[in-house]
């Protein structure tokens, strides 16, 4: 089957066919005629004619760190459901947290294998900057803000302030941090310096040295409170980057007999079902990741009808999570 082959069985013409493939106006009466066709025949049109033909592929590819995360499986959610009502197909590359793969990745799918990529980013390179700001497609960066690109990020900073000052609310005058690694300017730097911003404001200054780092699982996040409690057997809290260092700092005091929350106050980040499930639960702060998700695909698409569209940088917001005294 081609198209003048559908054309003569629907009793249109040709530009009538390639009109309803490439959504252009037809009547209803013409459009119902060519589906039934279509359906009873089989026919599909070839992609790779309709790619040479428009210049166009219908793919959006999407660069993730990892999988096994649950804020990027809910960002990941939010653009698959936002691209799933449009015309385009998704190219889904993990690069385990690879920054040379991110870069490859960049680089491959930049080459006119799609027409936008969103890219969901942890740490910014010298590198990274510079493909980025060359790349030929229309790039939405999600999770981390890039000044004068289109972006879509968190409040990580005023969370983490705000968190702190929740957890000297609950009577707690002492507690560590277990942070990312500083070049994650969302999780590892903002929220750190909202912590140490929060201490330093209510007087407690010497507090930003209760400080230790760990990589994004449970089992960093147990090995870590450990080391952190050791160094500092006093502390009455422990504030953690995410909520996997949460349960697993959890985890460790459980297993040690210490009281949570009555001995140690824990908090994380991320509102996951970690954070549910843990016992007792812990404090945690809510971003809204799916809806990041879905405005990526919003100021991606939005770049794709219109070239010269101006750069946006959207900044959501958050709340806290206190199961132990009823949320809020």
């Amino acid at each position: 089957m081609n198209v003048s082959e559908i054309a003569k069985l629907a009793g249109v013409s040709s530009a009538t066919v390639s009109r309803y493939f490439n959504n252009g106006y037809i009547s209803n009466e013409k459009r119902e005629a060519i589906r039934k066709v279509v359906e009873e025949t089989g026919y599909r049109p070839s992609v790779c004619a309709q790619t040479l033909r428009t210049k166009k592929t219908k793919m959006i590819g999407v660069i993730v760190p990892k999988i096994a995360s649950d804020s990027i499986g809910k960002m990941v959610e939010g653009i698959l459901r936002a691209l799933n009502k449009s015309e385009y197909q998704t190219i889904l590359a993990v690069t385990q947290n690879n920054q040379k793969k991110e870069l490859e990745y960049l680089t491959v799918l930049n080459d006119k294998q799609v027409d936008g990529l969103i890219f969901i980013a942890t740490v910014f390179s010298p590198e990274h900057k510079h493909l980025l700001k060359n790349l030929s497609v229309p790039f939405v960066i999600v999770g981390q803000h890039f000044q004068g690109h289109f972006c879509v990020y968190h409040d990580d900073y005023h969370a983490s302030y705000d968190l702190t000052v929740h957890i000297f609310g609950r009577g707690k005058t002492n507690p560590g941090y277990i942070g990312a690694i500083l070049q994650d300017e969302a999780v590892g730097a903002s929220r750190y310096h909202g912590f140490c911003d929060a201490v330093r404001d209510m007087g407690y200054i010497n507090l930003t040295d209760n400080l230790i780092i760990a990589d994004f699982s449970v089992a960093s996040g147990y090995e870590k409170a450990k080391e952190l409690l050791q160094k500092h057997p006093d502390l009455d809290a422990l504030l953690c980057a995410t909520d996997s260092m949460a349960a697993g700092a959890v985890q460790y005091l459980s297993e040690s007999k210490i009281s949570v929350p009555d001995q140690i106050l824990v908090a994380g980040h991320g509102d996951s079902e970690l954070s549910k499930v843990t016992s007792p639960p812990f404090v945690t702060v809510h971003y809204s990741y799916e809806k990041s998700g879905e405005t990526a695909v919003q100021m991606l698409l939005e770049q794709l009808e219109d070239k010269s569209a101006a750069p946006k940088e959207v900044k959501l917001g958050y709340f806290i999570v206190d199961k132990q005294k009823g949320g809020f």
